[in-house]
């Protein structure tokens, strides 16, 4: 069974990196400090000393820059911490690993909030609004890779007009280090991404056949819909960066199809997400690959049936940090499956 945890165990991080590219020259940050984020503009007179990462994308962002010592919370993680982060990630205060309340939040006294998705920081939020925090003086900032106002149906998480790529990820970096001040560790961080990016975009499928994917997330049951990857997702950008195409049209981030369907889009690989959570039947991806190889309608795919499927990180879906790792995670299956070089 292809490893997660070997896959995420090799060099390139921050810490590694920061000891061998050399120093990155940054400008230090001037304060007061103003950012336009997601149609909010938002102050800040110094460096947070009490911030939260709200969600697993925000939270490891934070960590990967060596922010632990400033960090008094995270929640809401998916997926287990990067193993390299563990040890960062153990001296901060786990709230939650499901979505926190308000309450909760403001009982670490914060005075910042980087938050990874609407539905933990947004207009429609059960959680918090960004009026929330701002009347009790609480800097928020959301994640631009997940600044989605158009809607499709009742999808939670909005939908995309264009295919989402990593400048949106390198301008979350870059200004999470601009707010805290450690511009230097953003610019390393960015440079190390964009050179494995470039690594991943330079190896083309074999043959120069464009292969077409389908990223299935998870389902609550084996008779349900199952949550896809959207066209323009960060499942669509790892299809292209891999070469390839997403044979999912649907436009909404995160759309639900049933297998009619699916089996209609007639995909070449399908990658099938691995979750730790344990909310929903169909997380783990030994589940997802029985249902696939036993149903009488899923096991005759060309993809089934050639055996094109591969595992990835669940949280590598979303757009995120781990969205670069997802990718080498499903490159390096493909070479093994001899559908890439």
């Amino acid at each position: 069974m292809f490893s997660l945890h070997h896959r995420f165990a090799v060099p390139g991080l921050l810490a590694a990196l920061l000891m061998t590219a050399g120093p990155v020259s940054a400008e230090p940050t001037r304060y007061p400090l103003t950012l336009e984020n997601c149609g909010t503009s938002i102050t800040l007179e110094k460096a947070p000393e009490r911030a939260i990462g709200l969600g697993q994308n925000s939270a490891e962002i934070l960590l990967l820059l060596g922010l632990e010592d400033r960090m008094v919370g995270t929640a809401f993680w998916p997926s287990k911490v990067l193993p390299q982060l563990a040890e960062a990630n153990a001296k901060v205060k786990l709230l939650t690993v499901e979505f926190p309340t308000f309450e909760s939040l403001l009982a670490e006294n914060p005075d910042f909030v980087a938050a990874a998705l609407p539905t933990l920081l947004g207009p429609d939020s059960k959680v918090a609004k960004r009026d929330d925090f701002g009347k009790v003086g609480v800097a928020s900032y959301l994640s631009p890779s997940t600044c989605l106002a158009a809607k499709e149906g009742d999808d939670a998480y909005g939908s995309r007009d264009q295919l989402w790529n990593m400048d949106l990820l390198y301008q979350e970096i870059g200004e999470l280090s601009q707010i805290f001040d450690v511009a230097d560790r953003g610019q390393a961080l960015i440079a190390d991404f964009k050179a494995r990016e470039a690594a991943l975009r330079q190896a083309p499928a074999n043959d120069g056949k464009k292969l077409s994917y389908v990223f299935w997330f998870s389902s609550p049951s084996p008779s349900a819909d199952a949550y896809v990857g959207g066209r323009n997702s960060a499942s669509g950008y790892i299809a292209n960066l891999l070469g390839g195409t997403n044979a999912v049209e649907a436009s909404a981030e995160w759309p639900t199809l049933g297998w009619e369907s699916i089996i209609a889009a007639e995909p070449d690989v399908i990658v099938v997400a691995d979750l730790d959570r344990n909310r929903w039947a169909l997380d783990k991806p030994a589940v997802k690959i029985e249902f696939l190889t036993t149903d009488s309608a899923t096991s005759q795919m060309p993809a089934v049936r050639n055996k094109a499927i591969a595992i990835m990180d669940g949280q590598a879906m979303n757009p995120t940090i781990r969205t670069i790792f997802g990718a080498e995670q499903v490159a390096e299956q493909l070479k093994a499956l001899g559908l890439r070089p």
